[in-house]
Order: C-alpha cells, then structure tokens, then sequence
C-alpha cells in the first residue's frame, strides 16, 4: 500500500494511516520500523517514555518521571490525548501501552482507533497464555519469528528488519589470528560462560561485546571473522541479523520446527550453524579450520538477510497488517 491508494468504487484515493510506534524502542526495533514505512510513504511517528542510551532515537522522548505514580501517568494521559485525533493506528511494543491497560484499549475502541501488539521476544518468552491473554485486546498480534509463535500462535510473523544499505559486508579473514564475536547482553540467557570457555580451549581471540552504544556494535562486528550468538533460547536475535549482514558466519542453537518453518515461508536456508551447548567446541573447531566454509556461510548470511530481515521488506508486511485492520 502506498502513501495514497486508488479506490475503484468511487474513483478517489484513501490515505495511508496516521502510525504512531510506541512506547519503547527496544533494541531500536521501532526506530527502524518508523524510518522504513516513511521511505514507504507512511506517516509513522516513534514516541517513546524514555530514551536509552543505547538507542536514543524518537520523534517524540516523553521523558516520564519514574515517582511519583500519579505524576507519571498524568504524563502519560496528556501524550495520549495529543496523539487521539491524529492518529489512526497505535503500534505498541513490548506489551506496554501509552496509559494502563484497562483504559487504552476502552479509549482506543470509543475513539474507533486500531492498536497492534509487537512482542519482540524476551516479552513475551516463557510465559502462560493467561499471561499473554491481554494481547488479544488489540487488533493484531505481531512476533519477530517463527519460534516466538510458541507463545502466541495466532500472531503474525515479522521479522525484524535492519538497514542493509547502511552496513557494507565485510568477508572473514582467511588468515591470521581469527577472532570470535559474541554479545553479552544477558550471560545467562546467552550461555556466555560457555562461549567463553570454548574459544579458550580452542586459543581463539574472544570479543565480548557489552554495555557499549548500538553504533559500537557494528565497528566490532566488522572487525570479527565468527560470531557465536547464544545456547539456549533456540532461535537468533538482532545481534546476529547484524552480524549476518556483515557477511559473518554465525554460530547458535536454533529449534529445529522453527528453522524448518523460517525456510518454507522465505523460501531459504537459515544459514547459522547449528551448535548446542554440549557441541559447541566441536562445531566452533570445525567452522574455524576451514576458511572455505566460513567464506561460503558468510555469504550465506548476507543473502539470507536481504531476502529476510530487509527493513523496507518489512514495512511492506507492516503496511499490509495496516491495511486490513
């Protein structure tokens, strides 16, 4: 759907929506959203509570005090009122909403609004379906991919979309020293105790990624020859969609049902090499001894991106989801 569309009935155009991403930009997700669909035409905006510092970006920073409880909502019911008129769909994330739940979604409904649920993972991961009940107060339900629908299996896959255009690939090394990248972002989740661990047995340089800005990220990504994501979740997060955009091979345990699913719907191979926690010395041993192998999964990883995780691809889904709300 464009900016404008022909409507054959009467001959005249309907508008794109009005599209408000909100209140978090977690793992500057909304951020790349809001800046694909306005390439697309879309009037899309990012409001946020709070920026972080390692995504700042918003349209609109909020700057929510934390205490006192009542000063805070007041905050939020004013940005609300603002955003009513002109908005026409609220895409939340995370599971938060502008105002609590049992107002937003009677607001919304009275004012004849439309509202998705984008979860992006760790929301939502673990969780009951009683737990998880309250998403189907909006209109649409999205997750990243297709393990997360586990959780909810009614939601719509979307995975997320990252700026090609801005990272050029960069082939590992085929000789010297070979360094491993990997982020630390939660070392129990991740396994990371493991991973360090397993590229010290095999005398591998190891680059613990951590605490450092979203733009760090990137310039240390470049610079690795593997990455090695995590051992345990079962499926691949933002770190490594960068890391394969980079032309890098990745290393992770990934569930097989939803691998097997990924590739029939996209119509190609995950590329990630498939390691577990009792294998990973074992398969890190085998992807570092052949340059050949580490070239070909490399390049792998960047085709697997642009047909997967394109962020203009992924405002198409999204305005598509608009559109039939």
């Amino acid at each position: 759907m464009n900016a404008a569309k022909k409507d054959g009935a009467r001959g005249g155009t309907t508008r794109s929506p009005t599209v408000v991403h909100c209140p978090v930009n977690f793992a500057g997700i909304g951020w790349t959203n809001v800046q694909a669909l306005r390439r697309k035409g879309v009037d899309a905006r990012l409001v946020v509570f709070n920026t972080q510092p390692a995504h700042p970006e918003a349209d609109v920073d909020l700057r929510l005090p934390t205490e006192p409880q009542w000063r805070r909502q007041a905050a939020q019911f004013r940005a609300l009122a603002r955003l009513l008129p002109t908005t026409d769909v609220f895409h939340f994330y995370f599971g938060l909403t502008l105002v609590p739940k049992r107002f937003q979604f009677p607001i919304l409904k009275a004012a004849r609004k439309k509202s998705v649920f984008h979860f992006v993972g760790s929301d939502i991961r673990g969780k009951s379906p009683e737990e998880l009940a309250y998403g189907r107060l909006a209109d649409a339900q999205i997750v990243g991919s297709h393990d997360a629908t586990r959780w909810i299996p009614e939601a719509i896959v979307v995975p997320p979309g990252i700026e090609l255009g801005a990272i050029e690939p960069v082939p590992p090394r085929p000789v010297g020293p070979l360094r491993v990248a990997h982020a630390a972002l939660s070392r129990r989740r991740k396994g990371s105790d493991l991973i360090v661990a397993a590229c010290a047995e095999l005398g591998l340089e190891l680059d613990v990624i951590e605490n450092v800005r979203h733009d760090e990220v990137g310039l240390r990504l470049a610079e690795a020859d593997v990455v090695v994501d995590q051992l345990n979740s079962g499926w691949y997060g933002l770190f490594a969609v960068e890391a394969m955009a980079y032309g890098k091979p990745v290393v992770g345990y990934l569930h097989d049902e939803a691998a097997a699913r990924t590739e029939a719907a996209f119509g190609v191979e995950v590329p990630i090499v498939r390691t577990t926690k009792e294998t990973l010395v074992a398969d890190l041993r085998t992807l570092v001894s052949s340059d050949e192998e580490r070239r070909a999964r490399g390049a792998a990883s960047r085709a697997y991106v642009e047909r997967v995780h394109d962020a203009d691809k992924m405002a198409d889904r999204l305005i598509d989801i608009y559109s039939r709300l």
